[in-house]
Parts: C-alpha cells; structure tokens; sequence
C-alpha cells in the first residue's frame, strides 16, 4: 500500500510539474483575432528549433512505439527509426523549402496552389482526418491504457484509464493550441527520453547484459520473408512509407512549419534526426528482447512488464509520468493537427471563411475524442498494436504521396485526375491487403511491397487518366528544385 502511495504521488506531482512549467512557457501569447489560425495552429511561428526537435520527437515517439515496438520482442523493428532518419532529411531538404516559400498553415494548401484546385486540398484532408480519427487517436490512447494498467497492474477498467487520457489531452488542444502541445511536447520528451534510458541499462542489468537463449531470429536486423520487415522490403516500400510520415503528414510538418525561419525549423528537424538515430532505436527494442528472456512471449504487455520489474517504486511513478505525458502530447498533437486539418482546408473553404478558431476547434475536437473511445474495443483485438497501425495507415499513405509526387514533380496535370488516383490508391489496397475485402486476392506479398506497388499504380493512374480522360499532356519538371531556389 505504501509503495503504491509513493508511485501515485510522485507521478501526480511530476503530471502537474509539466503542466505548471507549460503554462509559465505559453502564457500572455498575443491571440488576436486576425492571426487566429496563425497562433492556434502554427504557435505565432514561434517556436524555437529546440521545441520543433522535441515535438516532434515526443509526436511520434508514444505508447503506441514504446508498448507496440517492444510488444514484437525483437530487434528488427528498430529498422523502422533508422530509415525515419532518411525521412526526417527529406522533410528538411526537399519539403520545408516549399511549405515555408508558399507560408503554407497545412501540407495540403501546398497541393491547392500547385493543382490549382481546392477540391484536392480538401479530398486530402479528409483522409488525413481519418487517419488521426479512426487510426492514430485511438491507437495511442489504448495503448497508453494497456501500459498504465499493466505497469501498476491494477484492476480498473481499461476504458476508464482511456477517459482520464482523453478529457485531459482534449483539454491540452482546446485550450492551448499548437505553442502549448509543443512546449509540453519538449519538456515531456526530455523526461521521457531520460526515463526510457534508465529503463533501458535497468533492463540489461537485470540479464547481466547476457543475451543467450533468446532466439537468433529476435536478435537480428535482417529479416527473413516471414519476419515483420524482410530485408527486401527497406528496398521498395520503406523509404516512401518514411517519406510520406516525416514529409507530408501534418502531425509531424505542423510543428517545422511553425519556426520564424526555414533555419531555424531544419535545425530542429536536425536534431530530431540525431536523436532518432542514437538513442530511439535501443529503448524501442531492447527491453522487448529482455523482456522475452524473462517472461517469454507476452506481446504488448512486454514493455509495461519490464518497467514494473525494474524501475523502483519511486522512479516507476516518475516513468508513469513521462509515459503519460507521451501518450497526452501525441494523442493531443493527432487532435491539433486534425482540426487545423477541418478548420483551414474544408470549413474555411466551404462553410464559413471567418469562422471562431478555438471555438470550432473545440467542437472538432470533442468529437475526435468520442470516436477515439468508441475504437477502442477494436484496437483491444489486435495481435500486435503496431503492425495493425502500420498496416491500417498503408490505405492512406501511399494513395496521398502519390498526389505530392504527381503534383511536385509534374504539371498540366488534372485535379481531378490526381483524385481518382487516390480514390483508386485505396480501393486497391484495400482489396490485395485485407482478407476481410470481398475482392481480396492474396499475392505473396509483404504489406510493405504491396505498398510500393500501390504508389506506382497511383502515380500511374493519375498521368494516365490525365491525359486519355482530360486531354491533358503531363509535362515532366523538376518543379522542387525551382521552387527551393
């Protein structure tokens, strides 16, 4: 009973520590009503790179990794951070430049003003909203329940623990916009950071840093063809899977978007590389595998298992704290994102084009969390939480990336064209990828390849319907290039 008092205390008191030191960072910020979508979405153009590296860092680095990488209990899911660092680059080099020379709020009004089309720009947004909506909100938000119940092993309802996550996070993006997400996004991640470490050496002591008797196949980085990630697919699919996350995903793009300078938002997405390379790949993994030697093949509730076992009571509380504050900055930043997603790119342009920010923001946003809750009876059936996100998103991801590439890397090229493609991007995938699909055709393939192929078939479908269906010749050019210079 005392060490539970202990664990309570600690990560009530350090929970608040990081909402008080948020609000001395964000407080007195001029909101006025001219620059309403300016400040609420993209902090003023603000933000420092130091807060840019670590929201962006904290965004994507939640639950869902932490429990879902670790839940596979093998080393080769690490290959997922490593080739993050080449999309992080990309992000940096190739898009940056033309989301700061256009002053872009979202990655999709880049789309409007290169398809001369809102109706692209919309078509998008919309399937970024689902994303967050149907994928990410909820996936984070169970995955963060699962830690918490599995760590301090308590027999309170998981969707009880799911409704404190979601009222506060919904409290974090009403009221404090994109500024408040990022600074608590920073100080969460450094705690985090620090605390996954500890767990990390904590865990390897607990085997003597020996790993014998764990099987080869959980230590290796290249994968066979019934692995997770065979070797094969980091040739086809990967790349353009990291590409679309770190470069057009407003989650992530939201918070480079938002620095005075493109300077100083590539320093911050820099930086977020360094870390993803030295230190995200090992917390992810290692704990997974030691978990394995120790308690054997136990899935998502490996990581939770592992922090209970090692951490002493009074760091586990601080750990509970860190993991909180991830799972409510990443759950938080999906729910940021989406409405500037609603709010800039179809109620602006369809509904009312002077419309009260964080008031609808507010709207958008209890109906996000709503949602969230209602999935997570589904996101409890998954056998392993990050493949079933990595999968779901693959009916998106590519559909949308082949609309930048066509877009970035063509003109005379059709709107509408680019919209059947990605109509067809995901009926595709749908039906070669899901078994429940009434079209299903299985072809040997892994996810990842099935990927890559439906990029292609996207780009294709495009370029082709834009000149047989359109009457319009598609000129091939190098149109990033000439708008970086």
């Amino acid at each position: 009973m005392f060490s539970s008092t202990i664990q309570v205390s600690v990560f009530v008191f350090v929970t608040a520590l990081i909402g008080f030191l948020t609000y001395l960072s964000c407080r007195g910020q001029n909101r006025n009503s001219q620059s309403q979508n300016r400040e609420f979405f993209l902090a003023g153009g603000g933000l420092a790179w130091y807060f840019i590296a670590g929201s962006i860092t904290l965004t994507n680095l939640s639950t869902d990794q932490l429990v879902g990488m670790n839940g596979n209990q093998m080393a080769l899911l690490a290959l997922w951070e490593f080739s993050a660092v080449v999309g992080l680059f990309v992000l940096a080099k190739v898009f940056l430049p033309v989301y700061y020379k256009f002053k872009c709020t979202t990655t999709t009004e880049l789309l409007e003003l290169r398809y001369n089309d809102k109706h692209i720009r919309a078509v998008i947004s919309v399937l970024f909203f689902a994303g967050s909506a149907l994928i990410f909100c909820p996936a984070v938000i169970y995955s963060g329940s699962l830690f918490m119940q599995s760590m301090f092993n308590v027999e309170l309802p998981l969707m009880y623990i799911a409704v404190i996550f979601v009222v506060v996070g919904a409290l974090y993006a009403i009221f404090g916009g994109l500024r408040a997400v990022a600074v608590s996004d920073t100080y969460s991640g450094v705690l985090l950071l620090t605390m996954a470490v500890v767990v990390l050496i904590l865990a390897l002591q607990a085997i003597d840093y020996n790993f014998d008797g764990i099987p080869q196949e959980r230590l290796t980085l290249i994968g066979d063809d019934d692995s997770p990630i065979p070797w094969h697919t980091l040739l086809t699919g990967m790349i353009f899977i990291q590409m679309f996350y770190w470069g057009t995903n407003q989650v992530i793009t939201q918070r480079a978007m938002a620095a005075p300078s493109l300077k100083e938002a590539q320093k911050g997405v820099f930086a977020a590389a360094g870390i993803r390379l030295v230190i995200v790949p090992a917390i992810i993994v290692i704990p997974g595998i030691v978990s394995y030697k120790l308690f054997g093949d136990i899935g998502d509730s490996a990581y939770g298992r592992i922090v209970a076992t090692v951490l002493p009571d009074w760091l586990s509380g601080v750990f509970a704290a860190a993991m909180a504050a991830a799972v409510l900055t990443t759950f938080n930043s999906n729910l940021n994102s989406a409405t500037a997603l609603y709010v800039c790119d179809i109620h602006e342009s369809y509904v009312n084009k002077t419309p009260n920010v964080p008031k609808l923001s507010g709207y958008v946003t209890v109906l996000l969390c709503l949602v969230s809750l209602a999935l997570i009876p589904v996101y409890q059936q998954a056998d392993s939480i990050i493949n079933l996100v990595q999968k779901l998103y693959g009916l998106l991801s590519m559909p949308i990336l082949s609309v930048f590439i066509v877009g970035l890397l063509f003109r005379n090229v059709h709107a509408f064209a680019a919209i059947g493609a990605v109509l067809f991007g995901v009926a595709f995938y749908a039906f070669v990828s899901f078994e429940a699909s009434p079209f299903y055709a299985p072809f040997g393939l892994h996810y990842i390849h099935l990927m890559f192929i439906t990029l292609l078939g996207c780009v294709s479908f495009a370029l082709i319907v834009n000149k047989v269906i359109f009457r319009q010749k598609s000129e091939f050019s190098l149109a990033i290039e000439k708008q970086q210079a």
